[in-house]
């Protein structure tokens, strides 16, 4: 989320220090949000989700995209196997 946080805030070209002051959250501690030090709670994500322009919604859609991409770079692959053989099938063609 704080990378996202981070990347929206920066596609903006905006600093850390304005939207604190435009989210009435610290700096240090939205720092920390887009490091993943912190987590923040629903009612502090609202709060800079604001200061940056966009709606909590808008964050989580972000976040889910980012999410879904690393899952589909992080999944198994799979191989194509023919059918299960019995073992006496398979030794006899070993023979």
């Amino acid at each position: 989320m704080g990378e996202v946080l981070r990347e929206v805030r920066t596609g903006q070209g905006r600093t850390l220090r304005d939207v604190a002051a435009s989210s009435a959250v610290s700096l240090g501690y939205l720092s920390e949000i887009e490091r993943g030090a912190k987590e923040a709670s629903s009612e502090l994500l609202g709060s800079v989700c604001d200061g940056l322009g966009m709606t909590l919604s808008e964050l989580l859609g972000l976040v889910q995209e980012r999410v879904e991409r690393v899952e589909t770079l992080t999944a198994p692959v799979t191989l194509p196997v023919g059918p299960a053989r019995a073992a006496d099938e398979v030794s006899a063609s070993a023979a």
